[in-house]
């Protein structure tokens, strides 16, 4: 007789970020907090190739930096607003070095719903994520 494992009553589909940055490191660095929490992690490594991930998977969240090559974290929020209705409100947060108050004001505007200043800590990127998709961290 075998025993085939049942899923835990509280369990949930794994709920999946796309994180959008151009430096290895900080992709994996995020990827290792987020499949930690129980998230799924797709990576891209700059606003082009983030979109064409995002118009072809669903994903709960995005997590975007503001400088890449290519096409930038603005550029990349602003498109993914105008693209079709389901990436029109996926929550983003974005994670920069840039921390001046005209920055927070840009990419508001641009369509993020949360910003990060780098380097993020991993309990502080843990909560924001959290928060964001309505869960309380591992």
């Amino acid at each position: 007789m075998s025993v085939t494992a049942l899923p835990a009553l509280n369990a949930k589909p794994s709920q999946r970020v796309l994180v959008v940055d151009d430096a290895t490191v900080v992709r994996l660095y995020y990827r290792q907090i987020l499949e930690r929490e129980g998230y799924g992690v797709e990576e891209a490594i700059n606003g082009i190739e983030g979109l064409e991930k995002a118009m072809q998977t669903s994903f709960d969240l995005c997590i975007v930096d503001v400088n890449m090559p290519l096409m930038d974290g603005y550029a990349f929020l602003h498109a993914l607003r105008r693209q079709q209705q389901a990436t029109q409100a996926l929550p983003a947060l974005m994670t920069t070095s840039e921390a001046g108050p005209e920055d927070h004001r840009t990419a508001l505007k641009a369509g993020a719903n949360a910003y990060l200043v780098k380097p993020v800590a991993q309990n502080q990127l843990a909560l924001y994520v959290a928060a964001m998709l309505g869960r309380t961290p591992a």
